[in-house]
């Protein structure tokens, strides 16, 4: 009978008795927070776990943990160079790994940015569809044959895809007012919908996507966010919450958070989450757009899913970054 997890779980509950050795995992956005988590959980039960980073003295400091459980059980951890905001630096990270031939069985997308002042990458995208979308959309299509047949990719979405479905026709806010939140929203809606995309090109030979909502969780990804607004919001929903007779709303620890990539990755069924949104360590249901739910509630927006947008922002990808997939 295959075990139950959920919003409490942690990524050593989720791995508990799997033994990952032979298993070769690449997880970016090591330097901190979920990435870190994610790569050291993996690393201390077998794998071998490439980890990309931005600022390598910062991932080289953050990542020591791994190193030594890595070492005590088998797994292996290196480093790779990436900075998401700069498609030279993605493929030149593509092209590293392409050099070395070596196989992928997961691949997780777990770096990303949150509710920026507005500015752009080294290639002239708004930072956060840039860095969030557009950089693992050019890195994971450069190395997808490196996935090996019945691998996976697990693409690290939000709840915040909720703030706002994506815009073809306006990804840079050229023509738009720049709301942070806004635009966050539209770089999750499409990390899901690549996901979707991704899922269908591939799943003929076994390999299959999902996106991921690691849940609330006080991380370095929350840097650019007043932290008074965000408790205040908190304490609104408590309010609301304790007049409904329910317990209080509580931040998920790294851990917590990072145990729904970690079951995405190697311990769900393929088939469950193929081209879903996961959240809680569970598969989420959709919720019509009409209906109003809050950051506590569970849910995927159903715009999120849709395989037409799906296929739009694909093509739509392809033109921005000027490569076909």
């Amino acid at each position: 009978m295959a075990r139950v997890f959920g919003a409490t779980s942690t990524t050593d509950e989720v791995l508990s008795g799997v033994n990952l050795q032979g298993k070769r995992i690449l997880v970016t956005g090591v330097s901190a927070g979920l990435g870190v988590e994610t790569a050291r959980s993996l690393a201390a039960h077998g794998a071998q776990v490439v980890g990309a980073a931005r600022d390598s003295s910062k991932a080289e400091a953050a990542t020591a943990q791994i190193q030594r459980d890595a070492a005590a059980n088998g797994g292996s951890f290196e480093l790779i160079a990436l900075d998401l905001a700069d498609l030279k630096s993605v493929r030149a990270c593509a092209d590293e790994l392409l050099a070395k031939a070596e196989p992928f069985d997961v691949v997780i997308a777990n770096a990303g940015v949150m509710a920026t002042p507005f500015g752009h990458t080294a290639d002239g995208f708004e930072t956060q569809f840039g860095t969030n979308h557009l950089g693992h959309f050019v890195l994971v299509n450069r190395i997808a044959r490196l996935i090996r047949k019945e691998g996976r990719l697990i693409n690290l979405s939000s709840a915040g895809h909720r703030f706002s479905n994506v815009d073809l026709e306006d990804p840079n806010f050229e023509r738009t007012p720049y709301d942070p939140f806004m635009a966050y929203g539209r770089s999750k809606t499409a990390n899901i919908l690549f996901s979707v995309a991704f899922d269908r090109r591939h799943r003929e030979r076994g390999v299959r996507a999902a996106a991921v909502h690691p849940g609330a969780i006080h991380t370095e990804l929350g840097r650019h966010t007043d932290l008074s607004q965000f408790q205040k919001m908190i304490d609104e929903m408590n309010q609301q919450l304790a007049a409904e007779g329910k317990p209080a709303f509580q931040l998920k620890t790294i851990p917590q958070g990072a145990a729904t990539s970690v079951w995405a990755a190697v311990v769900a069924p393929a088939s469950e989450i193929g081209g879903r949104y996961c959240e809680n360590c569970h598969v989420g249901e959709t919720v019509p757009d009409h209906v109003t739910i809050n950051p506590i509630n569970e849910g995927v927006r159903g715009y999120a899913l849709d395989p037409q947008s799906a296929e739009a922002l694909w093509k739509k990808s392809e033109e921005l970054v000027g490569e076909s997939f």
